[in-house]
């Protein structure tokens, strides 16, 4: 199997609510066994699509949730890298951590939201007391949906705290996205992974060469749903090694036309997670499209983009969609 460091795809976990916004464990069980089926090579759990919400402890999903994905990944059969979301202050993101490696997660991605207004030094800082816990995935994180501009300088430092394993990059913005990379080929190390999270761009990602060094994975919510045609298409992109194919750039502009769908770009990503959830519903997978903050939902126009976009590429939506009637039976048991 491709090895974490080497490239793999890996979907960020949506979560499955019933109409009470009470968690569906049947669908929530279902959303891992369709991710394993499909080949993926990670899961992450506890992210930004799987809603920060599950950490409010009047909600108090958070372990629930890891604990579920922990209990279907062990049964896979199959080495799949586990990574979980470590966000807040850092005496909460230290706990968050403590309790990932309790349950056998392999590494934490790092979100630095809650740390909104803190300089260079108390953000290192705060990574280098995760770090001591859990190895490290950075995370650049959009600033549209909660993440702060974090600048070349930040990530100069970061890449020297010695628990860094991987980044992912998901700042949505061309410039930003070069600043994390010139950062990680200043250091010279070799040892960790780029992974993409620009759902806005990611076959440019994984098919570009960035001073002379390749975005290895995907780490994306957009590959929560049609997960097997995003599997193969990871491999298609690792395959190149010189001119990259016309047909396969065409596809990279059909798959971001996807995302803004999916994402909800339109309205500044407000329906993001409930586009997820629309596929998954779709598909059968989910219930319902239901958040935890009842204000979160799809946006006016937004289902029929989703329709007009499963429409238009049929060749990166019906695949998947066949697979799932086919199986959906058995992971719902």
């Amino acid at each position: 199997m491709v090895s974490f460091k080497a490239g793999v795809a890996i979907p960020a976990q949506p979560l499955a609510l019933n109409a009470h916004r009470k968690l569906d464990e049947r669908r929530q069980r279902a959303l891992t066994r369709y991710y394993l089926a499909a080949g993926v090579g990670g899961l992450a759990v506890g992210v930004h699509t799987t809603q920060f919400a599950i950490r409010d402890p009047r909600i108090g999903l958070f372990e629930p949730v890891l604990q579920l994905a922990k209990e279907e990944l062990d049964r896979a059969g199959r080495a799949v890298f586990r990574i979980g979301g470590v966000c807040g202050e850092t005496k909460q993101a230290v706990a968050e951590a403590t309790l990932l490696r309790s349950l056998g997660y392999e590494a934490g991605l790092l979100s630095l939201a809650a740390l909104r207004n803190a300089d260079d030094e108390a953000l290192l800082s705060h990574c280098r007391a995760v770090g001591e816990v859990i190895p490290l995935v950075g995370f650049y994180l959009q600033p549209a949906v909660g993440g702060r501009v974090l600048p070349y300088a930040f990530w100069r430092r970061f890449f020297e705290i010695e628990s860094v394993i991987a980044v992912k990059i998901a700042p949505f913005n061309r410039y930003q996205t070069l600043d994390v990379v010139r950062a990680l080929v200043a250091t010279g190390r070799q040892d960790i992974a780029l992974y993409t999270g620009n759902d806005d761009a990611i076959v440019t990602d994984l098919v570009t060469t960035y001073f002379g060094r390749r975005i290895v994975g995907g780490l994306l919510g957009h590959w929560a749903c049609w997960t097997k045609s995003a599997v193969g298409l990871l491999k298609t992109c690792q395959a190149i090694t010189d001119s990259v194919p016309a047909e396969l750039l065409e596809t990279g502009v059909a798959v971001t036309d996807m995302n803004a769908a999916i994402f909800d770009a339109a309205n500044h990503f407000h329906g993001c997670i409930a586009g997820i959830h629309y596929v998954l519903q779709q598909q059968g997978l989910l219930e319902g499209i239901w958040c935890l903050d009842e204000n979160e939902g799809l946006s006016p126009g937004q289902q029929a983009e989703i329709e007009r976009v499963r429409a238009a590429y049929p060749n990166l939506t019906k695949p998947d969609d066949d697979f799932i009637a086919e199986h959906l039976d058995e992971w719902l048991r």
